[in-house]
């Protein structure tokens, strides 16, 4: 985006982030990438031009505006503005039917508005797919299910007759049958036990909160889901209540409610 915009000559990373250097390298083998060690690390140093330098904070939205010729930047801090920023990313970047020849869609199935859709991806029958969607190579969605504004990273695979609504997969994950997962963050190597689901509204309608150590955040928003973590299992017939963290590495017994009745939340 920003070489819309400025002439890059040299990318400066903090070591700690070995992802996005290598990325940088893969990507653009004409910019020199150098790495570098400061207190505060969630910065990367862009030399413009030569003489310009543009700091960056890693976990950044940048977008580029060919009406203005300008770049906007978005910070991410919290996992709500993760959401709104996949969200933005969808709306913004998704606006035709992008459909692999290898993929499968049952011809039963409804695929309505832009999408993109990747190699191995198979749709089962009598679903319905409501764009701005991104389906990663692999994905499975079992028939009779719906699926809304969201990101399905590789392999992920969904069982019959689902709701999955503005929701983010790293990938790897395996949803069960008639799971409702609206407004959530779901990371990698997940599984969720049949009837099982992740509220996003509370009942007094009012913003949700989330807790960040000792405190509770507000989120400034009165739909959100969980943030589920790396490598959870998630019971049979489990509500996850709106705004809970499961923290990665979790087992949550079938039948649970996970996070209580607490007003506060």
């Amino acid at each position: 985006m920003a070489q819309h915009v400025y002439g890059i000559t040299k990318v400066k990373i903090p070591s700690d982030f070995s992802d996005a250097i290598q990325l940088v390298q893969e990507n653009f083998p004409s910019i020199d990438v150098e790495e570098f060690c400061e207190s505060d690390r969630t910065l990367s140093k862009v030399n413009i031009r030569g003489n310009e330098n543009l700091e960056i904070p890693l976990n950044t939205l940048i977008q580029y505006s060919k009406i203005t010729n300008e770049l906007t930047i978005n910070t991410i801090i919290y996992p709500w503005d993760f959401l709104a920023t996949v969200q933005k990313i969808l709306y913004n970047e998704i606006t035709e039917q992008i459909i692999s020849p290898n993929a499968s869609i049952a011809p039963s199935s409804i695929i309505k508005g832009p999408c993109v859709i990747e190699d191995g991806v198979c749709v089962d029958d009598f679903c319905k797919i409501i764009g701005p969607v991104y389906l990663s190579n692999g994905s499975f969605i079992g028939m009779s299910s719906l699926i809304r504004n969201c990101v399905l990273g590789k392999e992920t695979k969904i069982g019959f007759n689902c709701e999955i609504g503005r929701t983010y997969f790293a990938g790897n994950s395996k949803i069960s049958h008639q799971n409702v997962l609206l407004d959530s963050i779901i990371g990698e190597n997940v599984w969720f036990g049949g009837y099982s689901g992740t509220a996003n509204v509370l009942l007094t309608r009012g913003n949700i909160k989330y807790a960040v150590g000792p405190d509770l955040i507000d989120t400034g928003t009165d739909h959100f889901g969980a943030v589920v973590g790396n490598n959870c299992a998630v019971g049979a017939s489990v509500i996850i209540l709106p705004g809970r963290q499961v923290p990665s590495e979790s087992f949550i017994q079938a039948g649970t409610i996970f996070g209580g009745t607490e007003k506060k939340f």
